[in-house]
């Protein structure tokens, strides 16, 4: 019998691959952070011994969930300035509390939060665009869990880079540092493009392609910004970015609730990949992210929830349920975005928008054991008739037991094994009340 590091025996085992296949009474086996085998518990009893052994008889074993966009140090920005339009939240709240409290210790604390909250919420991965990118990484690299962190460019000044030239000069010194890191990534951030000027975004892309680096931007959010754009520069943003040549299978677009046909077909033929964030979108009535018609035309759709502040949580689970709810509405059509698509939405398709997917987003031979452990033995999770739709429909993130990442336990039992919650809620407490007495 073979020595491993740890046997994860569950009632139900959801790969999340090509197969869309839900194994009953199978085991997940791993050593050296990778999974070996996925295997019934039987046949794992007489090839494998283990240092750790977890017997999850009410459990459905699945991959961690990626959040596919977030503003993770934003979380201590939650609830500052609700119920209001995007333009009135950003100009008149967002910015300006930014412009006061931002720095690499308001960053670090609202990581810190950020990531622990998606721990116990079953999020093994998340891709942050942010300022002071440096902070959250290091959250990143003590928490454990998995992330490409943005090197964000804006035209405006910030107290993390004055300049175009410094956000990119910023942004290789990171990439530099953590190009080696086996959980940290990077990818080019543009924040929009009523933020970013055409000749910044040629930079961008130059530097995208001699890396080999994701692009990652908001575009088409609001109606108002399509408008914006129309006037100032005679064409909708995303025309402006196709002729500047920024649709590829390195970009990401995120939200996209403004489209017409002949921009989705730009999409598809360009091979760009879409964040949809619902609850932020719906939040802040920015409009509808067509994704049945999207899905139809085979466009790789991914999951985000957007900042704390505009959500107000970081709840893959919930965002899941509300991608494929709205999908329907909107389509009118209650057959589109099926369960298992929202699933993997959250998880695989989110790995091929970043370029890991060989590493993670679903359990297979070789990659990584990002996993989460959830648990069916509560009230509320019967009867399960269909374990994917459960997932989807009726799992709230509280039922996430047990989280894993590269192997390494980041949750047992729903407290956290890498990160101090006490400290993380005294802290969080501590920024809450300075910003607080400044918003008065």
């Amino acid at each position: 019998m073979k020595n491993v590091d740890l046997i994860i025996n569950a009632r139900w085992l959801v790969p999340v691959d090509s197969s869309q296949q839900v194994l009953e009474h199978h085991a997940v086996v791993i050593n050296d952070g990778r999974i070996v085998a996925l295997i019934p518990q039987k046949v794992a009893k007489q090839k494998y011994t283990a240092s750790t052994t977890h017997q999850m008889d009410d459990h459905c074993i699945m991959p961690g969930l990626i959040n596919n966009h977030t503003h993770s140090a934003m979380s201590l920005l939650r609830g500052l300035a609700d119920d209001l339009p995007l333009m009135t939240w950003l100009n008149d709240h967002i910015w300006p509390a930014e412009k006061l409290w931002v720095s690499d210790a308001f960053v670090e604390a609202g990581s810190e939060l950020a990531i622990a909250e998606m721990i116990r919420g079953g999020t093994t991965c998340f891709h942050d665009m942010y300022f002071f990118p440096d902070a959250t990484a290091r959250v990143v690299d003590q928490s454990g869990i998995r992330a490409t962190l943005g090197m964000i460019v804006i035209e405006h000044p910030s107290a993390w880079a004055n300049t175009v030239e410094e956000y990119l000069y910023k942004g290789q010194q990171l990439h530099d540092h953590y190009r080696h890191h086996p959980r940290i990534s990077t990818a080019y951030a543009p924040h929009a493009p009523y933020t970013v000027s055409d000749s910044s975004l040629e930079s961008i892309m130059m530097n995208a392609e001699e890396l080999d680096l994701p692009i990652h931007m908001h575009i088409h959010e609001t109606a108002a910004e399509v408008a914006q754009s129309v006037e100032l520069y005679g064409v909708r943003p995303l025309e402006r970015l196709k002729v500047l040549g920024l649709l590829s299978p390195r970009l990401t677009a995120v939200h996209m609730t403004q489209l017409n046909q002949q921009e989705i077909n730009w999409c598809v033929e360009s091979g760009v990949h879409i964040a949809h964030c619902p609850e932020s979108n719906l939040k802040l009535a920015s409009g509808f992210c067509p994704i049945g018609e999207l899905s139809e035309h085979g466009i790789n759709l991914t999951i985000g929830t957007d900042g704390a502040a505009s959500n107000n949580d970081l709840d893959m689970f919930a965002e899941m349920r509300q991608a494929a709810l709205l999908a329907k509405a909107v389509a009118q059509d209650a057959s589109v975005i099926p369960a298992h698509t929202a699933l993997e939405m959250a998880t695989i398709n989110a790995a091929k928008a970043l370029g890991i997917d060989a590493i993670t987003g679903s359990l297979e031979v070789g990659k990584a054991a990002d996993i989460i452990a959830v648990d069916f033995s509560s009230l509320e999770s019967q009867p399960c008739y269909d374990v994917v739709s459960q997932l989807v429909y009726a799992t709230g993130r509280d039922k996430v037991s047990d989280v894993w990442v590269d192997g390494v336990q980041l949750l047992k039992d729903r407290q956290l094994t890498t990160l101090n919650k006490t400290k993380i809620i005294q802290n969080t407490y501590d920024w809450a009340n300075k910003i607080r007495q400044a918003d008065k």
